[in-house]
């Protein structure tokens, strides 16, 4: 029996929004033998995710993860660099390391680096939060249909893939297979640009000598669009140090369109102006009533929660999974060999769409132009 409960054991580092709700769905599923453990540098976090039921108890970090199968560090970006070094030397041999941070390029080097050899790091991204922070603010539904990018290494086992896989599909969540690149150029594009947006548009009107007068008239509008500029701002500047090329990018891209609308309306172009709109409306429309899919990791129209739920354990079950997943690195392309038997990285330019590779290509320009701009100096 000790050994069916040790099989069973969940640790969650860092219980705040992401990490609190994840442990609130988990122990949802009422499973028999499931002990989620959690830990957090901040006791009143510890205290208040037992007294919510999101864990089952507490513990000291290296105490947390030693011998735990799954550990799921769900800590910001300015912390996971420490959380890496100080859990490495105290990881059961086999354990399945995952990961919930915004950015996933500099994660993915941070745990090459730092987790030892004996076990397997799945990087991971639920595309779901809210502007309020804290695990006051848990909700066991915050994942529910959402997308949950998931980062294989070439270095991931099958089994790792599976149960993250299976952790995902559990969290009522969506696994898509995605590469950290693409991820992190992906997420300037939808995530980090909004935030910024909403920053400076709410920092321009704060700004306003007649900024009393404004705040009274401020209605809906303003207060969605500036909605992300509540976000806690020690995370926001860890997303900057951790994506600033892409997110440098996409602002250049959104200058040149505010730039465009700009030069419709000061060349009085009213009928150009007009189609713009009512194409984006149509678009938006559609995104809002059928948003775009992308291959997932999921198979078939109905997700089994409970079969998902036990997926994210090793055990006798995982056998006929193993077998399952062996498509998986078809999707990810993490697995190629080079004609000498060597591994590869994952070939973004082969699995990318043609949008977003153009970008990419775009960025690659500029830094060489840069670069040759600093060596004419």
């Amino acid at each position: 029996m000790s050994e069916k409960k040790e099989n069973r054991r969940v640790v969650i580092v860092g219980l705040g929004l992401i990490g609190g709700s994840i442990g609130l769905r988990l122990k949802a599923a009422d499973l028999p033998g499931l002990e989620i453990v959690g830990s957090d540098s901040d006791g009143s976090n510890e205290r208040a995710a037992k007294k919510s039921g999101a864990i089952d108890r507490n513990e000291h970090l290296t105490e947390a993860v030693r011998d735990s199968q799954l550990v799921i560090l769900a800590v910001p970006i300015s912390a996971l660099r420490d959380v890496f070094t100080a859990i490495a030397p105290h990881l059961a041999e086999g354990a399945i390391v995952t990961d919930t941070a915004s950015t996933k390029g500099e994660v993915m080097k941070w745990a090459a680096e730092l987790l030892p050899d004996t076990v397997s790091f799945v990087g991971g991204h639920p595309m779901a939060g809210k502007e309020q922070t804290g695990i006051d603010h848990a909700d066991a539904a915050l994942f529910e249909g959402r997308a949950y990018c998931i980062c294989p290494t070439v270095d991931s086992s099958p089994t790792a893939i599976q149960s993250v896989v299976g952790l995902a599909q559990a969290l009522g969540a969506e696994p898509v297979f995605i590469d950290a690149e693409e991820h992190d150029v992906y997420a300037a594009a939808i995530s980090h640009l909004p935030l910024i947006t909403a920053t400076a548009l709410f920092s321009l009107m704060h700004e306003s000598p007649s900024w009393n007068d404004l705040g009274q008239l401020a209605s809906t509008g303003f207060r969605d669009m500036t909605r992300l500029a509540s976000s806690d701002p020690s995370m926001s500047n860890a997303i900057w140090k951790t994506n600033r090329e892409a997110i440098i990018h996409w602002i250049d891209r959104f200058s040149e369109e505010l730039s465009r609308i700009r030069g419709m309306l000061s060349d009085a172009q009213d009928e150009e102006l007009f189609k713009l709109f009512a194409e984006v409306k149509l678009q938006r429309d559609e995104f809002i009533a059928n948003p775009p899919r992308r291959v997932s990791a999921a198979r078939g129209p109905e997700v089994d929660r409970q079969r998902a739920f036990l997926d994210i354990f090793v055990g006798g079950m995982m056998a006929d999974n193993i077998r399952r997943v062996s498509k998986i690195p078809e999707l990810m392309e993490a697995r190629n060999e080079e004609p000498g038997g060597e591994k590869r990285r994952l070939s973004l330019g082969e699995k990318m769409e043609k949008g977003i590779r153009a970008d990419l290509e775009k960025m690659e320009r500029e830094r060489e132009e840069k670069a040759k701009q600093e060596g004419d100096r």
